[in-house]
């Protein structure tokens, strides 16, 4: 029967010759693939591709190769060194911690009209800088109300009563996700840290709220002792109106899934409201930055300009009555020191 075996060093013949035949190969062949093989590869500029680290043309190409490979594999940060300032804005893709060598806030004795929010955040703060227990805090309300100048304030205020005791440390409202890695880099920091997230809200198809809420108060690992959130917004429960009427509306269980957009605010154990000034406390808040600064202008002239100036902004509030200042202080030539 026909057929063919394995060959061994060669290639069985067909028909009934069971014999096995060397494989034999046109020696040009052979000789194109050595000729072939030989001659150096050339790009497009007809020079030779092969390189050597001393080609001038192949340090270009390494340093290139180099950089990408330190994207893709970017070296470890830096340690953490919580002294070297006493304020710092988180940078999460290095990551690390960028010291600011000033922050821009004013007195607490210069915000008026917030007594009563003052005091209790003040309180909150310093048990926290004195090791005592606190909670995480939510500062909601009017715009230009003071709330991220009163964190700002007390925080110094209790570094002034406690010297060195509290970091503040900035997080921006589109790096909440990374929030959790902050943390882990704070646990086990023999300093306190204060986290600020300034105008925090949350926007629709937006799920950065369910890390946020894990982390204040849901997580296995829990917050460190040695941290504190601080967050401020215009927003009573940090998201839309509109956002938690569409929940209730298309949810097989409306309350629970509304229950889950608001249960966020419910993680903040501190809980205050800023609502638009009387004109008294504007007049206030302008007379107290006024006498500060050392402003040479009569009572009543300062009061007239003032509500005019409210007027034309249709609004009085703190950020008002500061803007309002730092235009009188530039028309009398007085710095804002």
């Amino acid at each position: 029967m026909p057929g063919a075996g394995p060959a061994r060093g060669g290639l069985p013949v067909s028909g009934r010759d069971h014999t096995f035949r060397p494989l034999r190969v046109k020696r040009s062949s052979c000789d194109a693939h050595r000729r072939a093989a030989a001659t150096p590869i050339t790009t497009l500029g007809g020079k030779p591709a092969a390189m050597t680290a001393t080609d001038p043309d192949t340090l270009p190409l390494l340093a290139r190769i180099a950089a990408a490979l330190e994207r893709l594999a970017p070296p470890p940060a830096p340690p953490i060194d919580l002294g070297a300032a006493e304020a710092f804005v988180w940078q999460p893709a290095i990551p690390a911690l960028a010291p600011v060598a000033r922050v821009a806030r004013v007195e607490i004795a210069l915000l008026h009209g917030v007594e009563r929010q003052k005091a209790l955040i003040l309180e909150n703060t310093l048990r926290f800088a004195r090791g005592l227990p606190a909670n995480n805090a939510m500062l909601w309300g009017s715009r230009g109300m003071g709330k991220s100048s009163l964190v700002k304030a007390a925080h110094a205020e209790a570094n002034r009563q406690i010297p060195g005791s509290l970091v503040l440390i900035e997080i921006h409202r589109e790096d909440i996700r990374t929030l959790p890695d902050l943390l882990n880099l704070l646990r086990g920091q023999t300093r306190r840290c204060l986290i600020l997230c300034d105008d925090l809200s949350f926007e629709k198809e937006d799920a950065d709220y369910k890390a946020l809420k894990s982390v204040l108060d849901g997580g296995i690992e829990g917050r460190p002792e040695n941290v504190l959130f601080y967050a401020t917004s215009n927003r009573r429960h940090l998201m839309p109106r509109d956002m938690m009427e569409n929940e209730r509306s298309t949810a097989i269980n409306p309350s629970e899934a509304v229950e889950e957009k608001i249960s966020l605010s419910d993680r903040f154990g501190l809980w205050l409201g800023f609502h638009n000034c009387a004109q008294d406390e504007y007049l206030a808040m302008v007379e107290g930055y006024s006498a500060h600064f050392g402003l040479k202008m009569a009572r009543d002239d300062l009061h007239r300009r003032a509500l005019a100036w409210a007027a034309g902004r249709g609004a009085r509030s703190g950020r008002v009555a500061w803007q309002f200042i730092q235009d009188i202080a530039g028309e009398l030539g007085t710095r804002l020191d």
